[in-house]
């Protein structure tokens, strides 16, 4: 992700400062900002507070004060975080709007590996990012996508309840004595409605399964006026609807039900092109359903979803299932790549770590935490609104990672 400022890119980042500025209430605030934002934008293995201050003042005693500034700005300082990332969102998505629709959000969580128990928040639990349980904290993000860029707008810090239930560890980390234990599904939905509340644009939210499979998520962000497309895990229960809308059957397993359907009920697709210059494919079913869920509401009262199956080439069985609101006048094979856009949440959640330190906070306090992934947050804004300027979506046919693929 390497990137060089000219000087019109000076001022423009001048102007983001001036914006984010704003929110920040003094002079001294907006100095440090400044400085820390260089810091993660900058050269450098380790993006934490003392390799940064050491870049910034070479001079041992100012290095040390620096270091003590920075960690104030950071633990310490009494500034908002959702005003500076909502002006960061906006910020990039005005760049991302100039040349395609920011019509996706996407819920996503990562860990943030960690070795001792005093990092707030932290806990032996499962994370994507090693495959297993690990001793790590859990961040949950909302970002929004075109179908060439995306950006993280939101950020909430997963806390288990063997934190908030612990008054000792809850005033070690400084978390805020109205808080109360919140799973991830919640704060995603926090980070949903302070979003529509925003006006941040966008109208089908993607997930993977661990929010998918919750009865309540789908409701709210349906509730909130948005589509949804959501992995489902194989196991999940549904009703086949026949031609006429009505329940034919007994409810099934998504993976039942797409083997019951055989693979000559599936068709190719592709959705993009591989780093390797092919397109990326598989095999695909649509079927309208209901789901089986044991949430008390009346089979009539529930709500018509497609239920895309994925059943890639040389697999024994269908391995992947989504379920969709998106309206059948849409082609499948746009719903498919609608469906396939959240792949580049990660490829977000490795850059941010590997080139601006969003796991590199080496601080043990909530307050800290979350104003360091603001910083972050901006940073990113940034950098995906100068790529959007140099390297707007190519024409004709295009990647969809040519964007990514052209500012790396």
């Amino acid at each position: 992700m390497t990137y060089e400022m000219n000087e019109a890119a000076l001022a423009r980042i001048d102007e983001f400062f001036s914006r984010i500025g704003k929110h920040l209430r003094d002079r001294r605030q907006r100095a440090s900002f400044a400085i820390y934002t260089f810091g993660l934008l900058g050269d450098g293995e380790r993006k934490s507070v003392e390799p940064i201050a050491a870049r910034a003042c070479p001079l041992p005693a100012d290095c040390k004060r620096m270091q003590n500034r920075l960690l104030d700005f950071l633990s310490r300082g009494h500034w908002q975080d959702w005003p500076i990332r909502l002006e960061a969102a906006r910020y990039a998505i005005e760049a991302m709007s100039m040349h395609e629709k920011v019509h996706v959000w996407v819920i996503d969580d990562t860990g943030f590996l960690k070795q001792g128990r005093d990092s707030v928040g932290v806990h032996r639990q499962y994370t994507g990012s090693a495959g297993k349980k690990a001793n790590c904290q859990i961040g949950v993000s909302l970002s929004v996508a075109t179908a060439h860029a995306q950006v993280p707008i939101d950020f909430e810090l997963y806390i288990p309840e063997s934190w908030t239930s612990d008054p000792e560890r809850r005033k070690k980390a400084r978390i805020p004595e109205d808080y109360v234990f919140k799973t991830k599904i919640e704060l995603a939905l926090d980070m949903i409605d302070r979003a529509a509340a925003a006006g941040i644009p966008g109208d089908v939210i993607l997930a993977d399964s661990a929010y998918g499979d919750s009865v309540t998520f789908r409701g709210c962000a349906r509730l909130l006026g948005f589509d949804i497309a959501v992995g489902i895990r194989a196991p999940t229960k549904v009703w086949l609807l026949g031609a006429d809308n009505q329940v034919k059957g007994q409810a099934v397993s998504a993976q039942q039900l797409g083997m019951q359907l055989g693979p000559k009920a599936f068709r190719r697709c592709s959705w993009r092109e591989g780093t390797n210059g092919k397109m990326l494919s598989s095999r695909f079913c649509f079927r309208r359903v209901k789901v089986a869920a044991d949430d008390g509401s009346p089979i009539d009262e529930r709500e018509e979803l497609w239920l895309m199956m994925e059943w890639p080439k040389g697999e024994p069985t269908p391995t992947k299932f989504v379920l969709t609101s998106l309206p059948g006048r849409m082609a499948k094979k746009q719903i498919v790549r609608t469906v396939k856009e959240r792949w580049k949440t990660e490829r977000v959640y490795q850059e941010m770590k590997g080139e601006l330190g969003l796991d590199h906070y080496e601080g043990r306090s909530y307050p800290g935490w979350h104003h360091h992934v603001t910083v972050a947050i901006c940073c990113y804004a940034f950098i995906v609104s100068e790529r959007m300027k140099a390297f707007p979506p190519c024409g004709g046919r295009q990647s969809a990672d040519c964007s990514f693929t052209s500012a790396a």
